[in-house]
C-alpha cells in the first residue's frame, strides 16, 4: 500500500451549503459546492471543516459521495460536541470554509476481484464513497455490510439483490446502494427490521464461511467505523488470511500533519513508528495499526 502523503491534493476552499439534511439519530448530511474537492478526492479522504466562523479548531469529516461534473461533496456526520453541534445550525446558501480532500485513500487491488466492505456508524461514508467508484465495474464484485445503534441516516428497504447465503430474514440494505447494483446488508442490535442482529463481524463471519475457497482468496477487506469494530475486523481478516485496509477515526487539531496532535504507533518494517492518521493515513494497512 502507499502511504506517501497526499500533500499537493489538499485545496482550500469556500464551499456554499446546497443542502443540508436533519436525521435521526442527531446525523447529518451536507451536500456543498466544492469542485476542487470533488474533483481530487478519493475513497478515504475526508475535509477538515471550519465548522462555524467563531470556532477556531476544524473538525475532520469523512467525505462520502461526490460528483466531479457538478462540482459538489456530500459529508455525513454526526453532532457530538461543540464544533458539529455549531456546524448543524449553518444553513443552505451559507459558506463554509473547507481544506479537502486530506490523507490517503483506500486502494483496490485487481488481484482481489471480491471487496468486501465494512462500515460502522460515521465510518458508512468512506464505503458509500468506494462503493461508488466501483459501480459499473465488472471486474470487481463488492458486498457491503453496513451497522448502526442508531437509525440509519437512510430508510432501509428489503434488497432487490439476492444473497442466499445470508441468514434467514436478514434483507434490509442501503437503498442507494441497491439501486447501483452493489449488494448491501445491515446490521444492528437494536431491533431494525430485516437488519442482522449482531455486530457487523458476525455476518461478516457468516458471508466468510459460505464462500469457496477460491472465493475466499479473491477477498480484501475494506473498513471505517470505531477503534474497537475496526481491531474486530482486523482480527476476522487474520484469522480468514486476508487482505484488509482500515480508515482510522482520530480527534485532530491542523489535519494537515503540522501538530501531530493524531499519531497512531505504526509497524513497520523497521519497526514500530508514530505516524500521523490525517497524512500518513486515515487508511492504514489493518496489520500495522493492529499487529
Amino acid at each position: 500500500m502507499n502511504n506517501k502523503p497526499h500533500h499537493n491534493s489538499i485545496f482550500p476552499e469556500q464551499a456554499r451549503i446546497l443542502s443540508h439534511l436533519a436525521l435521526d439519530g442527531e446525523q447529518f448530511i451536507l451536500r456543498v459546492q466544492a469542485p476542487e474537492c470533488a474533483r481530487a478526492a478519493r475513497p478515504g479522504s475526508f475535509a477538515h471543516v471550519q465548522c462555524d466562523p467563531a470556532l477556531r479548531l476544524r473538525r475532520p469529516i469523512s467525505i462520502m459521495r461526490t460528483s466531479a461534473g457538478e462540482g459538489w461533496v456530500e459529508l455525513l456526520y454526526k453532532a457530538v460536541g461543540e464544533g458539529t453541534r455549531l456546524l448543524s445550525r449553518r444553513n443552505s446558501g451559507e459558506m463554509l470554509d473547507l481544506l479537502a480532500p486530506i490523507g490517503n485513500p483506500f486502494q483496490v487491488h485487481q488481484e482481489y476481484p471480491r471487496p468486501l466492505l465494512i462500515g460502522g456508524g460515521v465510518g458508512m461514508p468512506p464505503m458509500i464513497f468506494l462503493s461508488q467508484t466501483l459501480v459499473g465495474n465488472t471486474a470487481f464484485r463488492p458486498f457491503v455490510i453496513l451497522g448502526s445503534e442508531v437509525p440509519f441516516p437512510f430508510q432501509p428497504r428489503p434488497s432487490k439483490i439476492l444473497a442466499p447465503t445470508l441468514p434467514d430474514g436478514v434483507i434490509a440494505c442501503m437503498p442507494l446502494l441497491d439501486d447501483w447494483g452493489i449488494p448491501s446488508r445491515l446490521t444492528s442490535q437494536s431491533g431494525f427490521a430485516g437488519c442482522h442482529q449482531g455486530y457487523v463481524t458476525d455476518l461478516a463471519r457468516h458471508w466468510l464461511e459460505n464462500l469457496t475457497q477460491q472465493q475466499r482468496s479473491e477477498v480484501e477487506i475494506f473498513s471505517c467505523g470505531p477503534h474497537p469494530m475496526l481491531e474486530a475486523v482486523s482480527r476476522l481478516a487474520e484469522e480468514f488470511d486476508l487482505a484488509c485496509q482500515v480508515s482510522l477515526e482520530e480527534f485532530m487539531a491542523c489535519g494537515v500533519g503540522g501538530c501531530a496532535g493524531c499519531v497512531v504507533p505504526v509497524e513497520t518494517s523497521s519497526g514500530q513508528q508514530m505516524q500521523r492518521v490525517c497524512v500518513d493515513g486515515p487508511v492504514f494497512d489493518a496489520r500495522q495499526v493492529f499487529p
